[in-house]
Order: structure tokens, then sequence, then C-alpha cells
């Protein structure tokens, strides 16, 4: 993990459904190296920094998605084209691509699916079949949808109220899946300890954890796995499956 501190321009910051937002940024992007990183945001008027996951990144353009849940989130509404942002860039292990197989699961719910995004971007790219199981409250809350699908992937959508695609979790979207080769997941640890438990292969799970330093300084994050205690903003945030520890 090399990671860099550099300034960022925002070039757009619009709505996509309930509470959720992508932020658009401008800037030195050479940091990022691996889907399911993410960077640092310094905000104005808070002691800490704010780590998003990065959706996608591509030619000095950095795109993230994040959700409105509290004071400092909220403020990052308000910012508009032009804003700069201090950001450390680089952070956390990434997925590793190269396990997927020809038929990667990925499974995703609520702000866990952006980091999902850019995965399947890298994995189409390469000419696998990818199919994405994606899990929602309710019908207005879905984002990305069609942007996966524009990808030619899959795509499954679970609603725990039923009012778009299957009515209920993201299990239930992975049951109607049999012949995956691979699975790659990211969400709540709810969501991550159901899903470990219907898994059929071997995958990579990306850990939300609430972080002090970003960079793996403060040992805020720490987790215990089967080979000793790891770091999720280091380390991780995406364990292998066996080495998880419930």
């Amino acid at each position: 993990m090399i990671v860099k501190q550099t300034t960022l321009t925002v070039t757009e910051n619009t709505r996509l459904a309930d509470g959720i937002y992508r932020l658009q940024l401008a800037g030195d992007t050479s940091a990022i190296t691996a889907p399911g990183q993410f960077v640092n945001l310094k905000l104005s008027g808070f002691f800490l920094r704010r780590p998003i996951s990065v959706c996608d990144w591509e030619n000095g353009e950095l795109t993230l998605i994040y959700k409105v849940l509290g004071h400092g989130t909220e403020a990052m509404t308000g910012m508009a084209p032009g804003t700069e942002l201090d950001v450390l860039t680089g952070l956390g292990n990434g997925y590793d691509v190269s396990r997927s197989g020809e038929h990667p699961l990925l499974v995703g719910g609520g702000v866990g699916i952006p980091p999902l995004y850019g995965l399947a971007k890298r994995l189409t790219a390469q000419g696998k079949r990818v199919t994405a199981v994606l899990g929602f409250n309710r019908e207005s809350e879905i984002f990305l949808a069609e942007e996966f699908r524009a990808l030619g992937v899959e795509v499954i959508i679970a609603t725990a109220d039923g009012s778009a695609g299957l009515k209920g979790l993201v299990t239930d979207g992975m049951a109607a899946v049999s012949d995956y080769t691979y699975l790659y997941t990211c969400g709540p640890e709810p969501m991550l300890k159901a899903v470990y438990s219907a898994c059929k292969t071997s995958g990579q799970f990306s850990f939300e954890e609430r972080m002090g330093c970003g960079f793996g300084a403060c040992m805020g994050c720490s987790c215990k796995t089967k080979y000793g205690n790891k770091r999720i903003c280091k380390d991780g945030p995406v364990l292998e499956k066996e080495e998880i520890v419930w």
C-alpha cells in the first residue's frame, strides 16, 4: 500500500437516490491501484477524516459514492464544483482480480455496492462473465444498477420490502446463481456474515469499520483473523474468506 496525500477538485456532486450522492473529483489518482481501496477526505470543520470507498478511477478522475449518515457526510452534500479537498489516496489492499475465475459473483448491500462497480469494470474488461447481486431496503434507494448493466453485468436486485426485484435479502439473490466460480462482497457486517454462510466458493470480503487514522497507525480498527490480528484500514479492508473469524 502506497499512501499519497494530494489535492483533488470537485467536478460533480449529484444526488443519485434517497440519501445517496455521487462525488466526482479530478486530480492525481496514481496511488489507487486496485478496486476495493478507499480514500480519506479531510473536511473543513471536522477533526477526523472521512473514509470513502473508491467506486471508480480513470484518467485523473475519481468517483466516490457516499451515503448521508451524519454531520460529516451531510456537509459533503454542499460541496460545489471547484471545491478543493485534501485527500489521502491509495488506502487499503483492494480486491485481487486474478482469483475470479470465469464467472465471478459480486454481492453488495447499500453503500457496499460502489467498490464492486470498479471491480466489475475491470473483470468485464478481462472478458469475465460477471453476475452482481445488489441489495437495497426499497426501490427508492436503488443506484448504480443501470451502470452495472451497461458494463455487460447480469444484475439481480433484491429489496427488503419487495418494491423492486426479488423480495428478500442478497442471500436470496445468491440462491438464483448456481455456477459462479468465486465471490467478491462488500457491505455491513450482518450481511457479510450471511453471505459467508451462503457462499459456495472461496471469496474476498470487504469490511467496513470505524477508522481513526485510516493508514494503520492508531490500531483503532483491528480485528481478529485466523492468522492473528489485522488492521482493517491497512491489512484490509478485504479479507480472504478462509481467514475470517466471526
